[in-house]
C-alpha cells in the first residue's frame, strides 16, 4: 500500500517537473531574442529585466547576431554618413528665417551638414545612452535624426547666422567658402567629446532679394559693355599705330632707285602677259620711268 502511494507521488512529481520544464522552456523562448544587426550598422544590445533595471550587454558590428538571450533587444545605429539641409528661406516650419546681412539686406541660403555617428563601441554607447530619445518601434534613421535635432541643429544654425551677419550682402558670395569653413571648425570643436563626427559643412545657394539681384545684373551688363568698348578702342589704337609704323617704314624704303626698280619689274610683267596691249613710251635716261619731283613753273 505504502509502496503504491510512494510510486504515485514520485510519478506526480516527475510529471510536474517535466511540465514545469516545458513551461519554463516556452516562456524562455517567447521572452528571449537573438538581436540582429545588418551591414552598415552598429547594434547597441541590452537586456531587460522582469524585476530590477535593464542593463547594457555589448555592441555589435553588422552583419551579425548576438545569440538568443533572455529579454535581449538591440538598437541599430547607422555608421554611414548622413546629410541634412538647413534652409534659411522664410519657408515656415520646414526652414528658418532669412538672415539680415551687415548692410541690412535679407539673404536666403542653405547649410548642408554631412556627419555620422563615431564608429567605436564607446561612441555608439554614448550616443544611445546620452543623446537619443528611444520609443518603441522607432526606426534607426529617426533615432539619429532626433539626436541631431536635439544636439546639433540649433548650434549650427546660430553659428551660420552669426557668420553671415559679419559681411555685407554683395560680399557674402566672395566669402562663402570662408563662412562654411568657420562654421565647420566651430561645430567640430563642439563635437570633440561627443559621438557626433562632423565630416563637412557647406554653406551655399545664396539668394538675394529681387531688387538687389536686378541691380547687380544691370551693373554687370553695364560693366561688360564698358569693357567691350574699351577693348574696341584699344584695338583701333593698335591698328592705327600699326598703320603709322607701316607708312613710316614704306616711306623710308621708297627711294627713287627702288621705285624705278619696281617700275621695271611691272613693265616686265606686262610684256609677258597675253591679255594686255601695252604702248611703251621711253622717258628718262635709258628708257626707264622718271621718279622725281618735277619743279613747277616759277611764279611770276
Amino acid at each position: 500500500m505504502r509502496s503504491n502511494v510512494a510510486g504515485n507521488t514520485l510519478g506526480s512529481l516527475g510529471v510536474l517537473t517535466v511540465g514545469g520544464l516545458i513551461v519554463c522552456g516556452v516562456v524562455w523562448l517567447s521572452q528571449s531574442a537573438n538581436p540582429y544587426t545588418p551591414a552598415g550598422y552598429v547594434g547597441y544590445v541590452s537586456q531587460g529585466a522582469v524585476f530590477g533595471s535593464a542593463k547594457f550587454l555589448d555592441t555589435q558590428v553588422g552583419p551579425t547576431s548576438y545569440g538568443r538571450t533572455w529579454l535581449a533587444k538591440v538598437v541599430n545605429v547607422s555608421i554611414t554618413p548622413y546629410t541634412y539641409d538647413e534652409q534659411f528661406d522664410d519657408s515656415g516650419s520646414a526652414g528658418g528665417s532669412a538672415v539680415l546681412a551687415k548692410d541690412s539686406v535679407k539673404i536666403k541660403f542653405a547649410v548642408h551638414v554631412i556627419w555620422k555617428v563615431r564608429n567605436t563601441p564607446e561612441g555608439i554607447r554614448q550616443f544611445i545612452e546620452q543623446y537619443s530619445t528611444l520609443q518603441e518601434g522607432d526606426s534607426p534613421d529617426k533615432i539619429v535624426k532626433t539626436a541631431y535635432e536635439n544636439f546639433l541643429r540649433e548650434p549650427i544654425r546660430n553659428s551660420t547666422r552669426n557668420e553671415i551677419q559679419q559681411f555685407e550682402a554683395l560680399k557674402i558670395k566672395d566669402n562663402i567658402i570662408k563662412i562654411g569653413e568657420t562654421v565647420e571648425k566651430q561645430t567640430k570643436t563642439l563635437c570633440k567629446d561627443t559621438p557626433f563626427e562632423i565630416i563637412q559643412i557647406v554653406v551655399g545657394n545664396i539668394q538675394y532679394p529681387e531688387a538687389v539681384a536686378n541691380a547687380v545684373a544691370e551693373k554687370m551688363a553695364t560693366t561688360q559693355k564698358m569693357e567691350t568698348a574699351e577693348l574696341d578702342a584699344k584695338r583701333r589704337i593698335a591698328e592705327a599705330e600699326g598703320i603709322a609704323k607701316s607708312m613710316t617704314i614704306i616711306q623710308e624704303k621708297l627711294t627713287p632707285a627702288y621705285v624705278q626698280y619696281l617700275a621695271v619689274e611691272a613693265q616686265k610683267a606686262m610684256v609677258g602677259s597675253p591679255n594686255h596691249t601695252t604702248i611703251y613710251i621711253p622717258v628718262g635716261p635709258m628708257g626707264v620711268p622718271i621718279v622725281n619731283t618735277i619743279p613747277g613753273e616759277p611764279k611770276k
